[in-house]
């Protein structure tokens, strides 16, 4: 199984690797007020892939920690409720 996913993981570095070389010519990027930015056409697929991925995590954290807290909230519930005496009868 290792060396299946070593391949695996050499099959997509060498794809990665093809993409990045056969898309290095550069690219401008215009802004505002003339701005303008040349980068090789890998990189800004990359910057902006990161970009990507950074804002979806930073979407998700509001929902993780509002789950965290309920779920901090429920625990302690439950230590309360195991720590009560039984007021119910046995017969």
């Amino acid at each position: 199984m290792r060396y299946v996913s070593g391949l695996a993981k050499l099959a997509l570095f060498a794809l990665l690797l093809s993409f990045a070389v056969k898309n290095s010519d550069p690219v401008v990027l215009r802004y505002y007020l003339g701005w303008q930015w040349q980068a090789p056409l890998v990189l800004v697929v990359l910057v902006v892939f990161t970009l990507g991925a950074a804002f979806g995590v930073m979407a998700c954290l509001g929902y993780l920690y509002r789950q965290r807290r309920e779920l901090q909230r429920l625990r302690e519930a439950l230590a309360a409720c195991r720590t009560l005496p039984e007021t119910q009868d046995k017969t």
